[in-house]
């Protein structure tokens, strides 16, 4: 159908409220934006701003999605009878979407366990393997602003759906009309017995399970000397978080009261994302008053975790590389302390997060394995390889440990700095202070992530046609230096002195560059936003001089897709 066509289709059919949304709108721009395309449906399932439109996440390609994900469960031998388990955020129709779903599945005679609160993602991760459903679905947009929403599935492993599965799914939604989609009322599922409410017994095995991670035995006299300011950000983590460290017995935990409850307009942020150090304004002035060890932050699913630690009377953040290179540090030498690593022990990164990581695996003998970007890869990892996974993180401030959870998780990652702070506290060092000392033991690591936005049907053809120049005339200059190796991760080689290697990964439309001086530079399409995504990478023999590195790369960039 042709944009207008699809315009007077959804005038005609759609519910109410978007039927108005649309006769409002005046400007043809807008409505080519909102048709002029179906939101894609791929590994990371859906995300887009609200709103009526095949370009928009609203109840019409909700009910589309979950109908095509009930078909394809239903083609599978048993999937139906072990059924689906559904959490939401606190974004804006979070709550709507995830009782239209499960309404969707129940028509489709598919056994639903619904949340009656919202949840964080890691708890919707571990409930699939603990309720032994065929799968999951979470409503949320993660870090996104507030006029986004989206639709995540996993798989009966806990982990994001594989490309196998997606492409099935997506073929249903293809040929499913977006308004010939059935459900049942609430009252007719419940009744049915195909609908049903999720209880606190899920919650107390995800706390139990959770607590089993911890990597020492602190005194009470250790935990409560520890000082600790919390935010959720207006989303699911107040709760979960706050049970776990109470758990665990830190008792000296300040929430910041103006984000403790949820609210998907995100009143106090211009966008929930803890990787933002202004999320922490709030917090730093409440650990200011509290003279606080250190900061937190979840983002609206919790899967995410930010941190600032006390640096000389201040706060400083911390990237998602510094937070998962600490973790790691402290996971390792914990268990090697206790004699607890086992031989076959490894750790997991994705292709953009610290090589810091590979140098302090190398010095405790444990293998470091690199995946693509996507926890799913981290998951995968898990659910597949040998060995006894460790840890995993990526630079997007995601972190995991134990295998009972298939995806980020901030409400673990959050019991594990607290211990990890208290535990150096009691030698006399702060997080500051081991960060430095990691330093000096494998090198000045500095990281740098910077995003590129762009917009509508131009914006992302112009993405694409960027993209393209990469990897059909790989650049022999970047930033000023002159480039010594080509990762192309779309091609699956590596080029070095002209030769070219395998890399023996699945393919993905991203690049890297390894430019002279230590500098590595890669670019990457976001799988959920319409943005470029840049990682700059740098060593060298200071912090400082890393630092300035990072910021000198930073500004030759320049804005690279209008170049």
């Amino acid at each position: 159908m042709t944009t207008s066509e699809l315009y007077a289709l959804w005038l005609n059919r759609a519910d109410i409220e978007y039927k108005q949304e649309l006769q409002s709108i005046t400007d043809e721009s807008e409505i080519e934006d909102r048709f002029y395309r179906t939101l894609e449906f791929g590994t990371a399932g859906l995300r887009g701003i609200l709103g009526a439109g095949t370009n928009r996440m609203n109840t019409h390609v909700v009910r589309q999605a979950t109908y095509a994900l009930a078909e394809y469960i239903k083609s599978i031998e048993g999937a139906a009878e072990n059924g689906v388990v559904i959490a939401y955020d606190s974004r804006r129709k979070s709550r709507e979407f995830a009782l239209c779903s499960a309404l969707v599945l129940s028509k489709a005679g598919i056994k639903t366990y619904l949340f009656s609160e919202l949840h964080p993602v890691p708890m919707l991760s571990f409930s699939v393997r603990h309720l032994h459903t065929a799968a999951g679905i979470v409503i949320t947009a993660s870090h996104n602003p507030p006029e986004y929403n989206g639709y995540k599935v996993y798989w009966q492993d806990g982990g994001q759906i594989t490309p196998d599965r997606c492409k099935p799914i997506s073929e249903i939604i293809d040929r499913t009309a977006p308004f010939s989609v059935e459900s049942m009322t609430e009252d007719e599922a419940i009744k049915s017995g195909l609908l049903r409410y999720v209880g606190d017994e899920v919650d107390e095995a995800y706390f139990a399970y959770t607590e089993t991670l911890s990597q020492n035995a602190l005194t009470q006299a250790q935990k409560d000397a520890l000082t600790i300011v919390y935010t959720p950000l207006h989303g699911s983590g107040y709760k979960p978080v706050t049970t776990l460290l109470s758990r665990m017995g830190f008792n000296n935990v300040s929430v910041v009261d103006e984000q403790r409850e949820p609210n998907g307009d995100f009143p106090t942020v211009k966008a929930p994302n803890p990787e933002n150090v202004e999320c922490f304004t709030l917090a730093k002035k409440l650990g200011e008053t509290r003279n606080a060890d250190i900061l937190l932050a979840t983002d609206p699913d919790s899967d995410r975790l930010g941190a600032m630690i006390r640096t000389n009377g201040g706060y400083t953040a911390l990237t998602g590389n510094k937070i998962g290179s600490l973790l790691i540090y402290y996971v390792l030498s914990s268990k090697k302390a206790q004699g607890k690593l086992p031989s076959d022990a490894y750790v997991v990164r994705s292709i953009v997060s610290t090589p810091l990581a590979d140098a302090i695996c190398e010095s405790f003998g444990v293998e470091i394995r690199t995946v693509l970007t996507g926890f799913r890869y981290i998951a995968e990892q898990i659910e597949h390889g040998n060995g006894s996974f460790i840890f995993g993180f990526e630079e997007s401030y995601g972190f995991l440990a134990g295998t009972s959870v298939r995806d980020k998780d901030a409400v673990l990652a959050s019991m594990l700095m607290c211990e990890a702070a208290a535990y150096y506290k009691a030698q006399g060092k702060t997080l500051s202070d081991v960060l430095g000392e990691i330093e000096r033991k494998y090198g000045a690591y500095e990281e740098k992530s910077i995003s590129f936005s762009v917009s509508g049907k131009d914006g992302m053809e112009k993405l694409s046609e960027f993209m393209k120049k990469q990897h059909d005339a790989p650049a022999a200059e970047i930033a000023g230096r002159r480039v010594l190796a080509v990762a192309d991760y779309e091609k699956g080689t590596y080029t070095s002195e002209g030769e070219k290697h395998p890399i023996n990964l699945p393919k993905s439309n991203v690049i890297a560059y390894e430019s002279e001086g230590g500098v590595k530079i890669t670019y990457r399409p976001s799988g959920t936003e319409p943005k470029l995504k840049v990682y700059i990478a740098v060593k060298a023999e200071n912090a400082d001089r890393a630092k300035e590195i990072c910021r000198e790369t930073e500004a030759a960039l320049g804005s690279i897709i209008d170049n």
